[in-house]
């Protein structure tokens, strides 16, 4: 590992976190396909609480209204949407405790992994395209919505399925804007990544090196940008262009393997 490494990997996580892309996807793929040496789990943590703090450090102002907000007044909208994230985040920490062993043994396969790439690709496409005219917003955001996108946020534990990407197309499923389901998609991976972090850090002995630090702050900073341009990008456009990225590099998976 070194420092160029270290940053590069945080890129891929801070970028590949929020759009739908696949972080883990990419955090294995790039070990695979350059033939390194992977550089952990714990690495793998940190990169991943890099882009919590981008979360957090992005929407602060909206977090703490909507917090203060609840705690004022705890039968309020603001109060339910906190609810309706904590339950959203449900099926997703049930399928993390469940399959985490199983899915570190089974599913960081480059054939699985490109196979997830280019099928969910494909459901990406045919439901993203029923997004014209959705016009469901946060304020719409209830615990049948909940219940639905974090089941969908559960599959992202198989590399290349993207945990933004599927609750983003399950909420457009559900009749909300891209725009507004990429907001309520950030807003669930906050107590995920959170989760999910605590759950694998608590296996390793507590350390930190300069490499870490690298990563996080790479991650941290990719993330803010990621979060930033995928907002942006979906007030006005549809997600072909990602889908188009994950089937080539699909299909570079497969070449890899069948070549070498």
């Amino acid at each position: 590992m070194d420092l160029i490494n270290s940053i590069f990997l945080g890129l891929l996580q801070g970028v590949g976190e929020f759009l739908p892309i696949s972080s883990s996807a990419h955090l294995y793929l790039y070990s695979y396909l350059f033939n390194l040496k992977y550089q952990g789990l714990y690495f793998d943590v940190f990169l991943h609480l890099g882009t919590l703090f981008a979360i957090f450090f992005y929407f602060f102002n909206d977090i703490k209204n909507i917090v203060f907000s609840a705690i004022k007044n705890p039968i309020g909208k603001d109060f339910k949407f906190l609810f309706y994230i904590f339950v959203a985040t449900i099926p997703g920490g049930v399928a993390g405790l469940l399959l985490d062993d199983y899915a570190e043994k089974v599913f960081r396969n480059p054939v699985i992994v490109s196979f997830s790439l280019i099928f969910f690709s494909i459901l990406i496409l045919l439901i993203d395209r029923k997004a014209s005219g959705n016009n469901k917003n946060e304020e719409n955001f209830d615990i049948r919505s909940a219940i639905i996108a974090g089941i969908f946020q559960s599959v992202a534990i198989i590399p290349g399925a993207s945990r933004s990407g599927m609750t983003i197309i399950a909420l457009i499923l559900l009749g909300y804007s891209r725009y507004a389901a990429a907001r309520i998609s950030f807003f669930m991976a906050m107590p995920i990544i959170l989760g999910a972090g605590l759950h694998e850090i608590k296996k390793f002995n507590f350390y930190f090196d300069q490499y870490m630090i690298a990563g996080f702050i790479s991650s941290f900073v990719f993330g803010i940008l990621s979060v930033k341009f995928l907002l942006s990008y979906l007030r006005n456009k549809d997600m072909k262009i990602f889908v188009i990225y994950r089937i080539i590099l699909g299909f570079i998976v497969l070449l890899k393997v069948l070549w070498g």
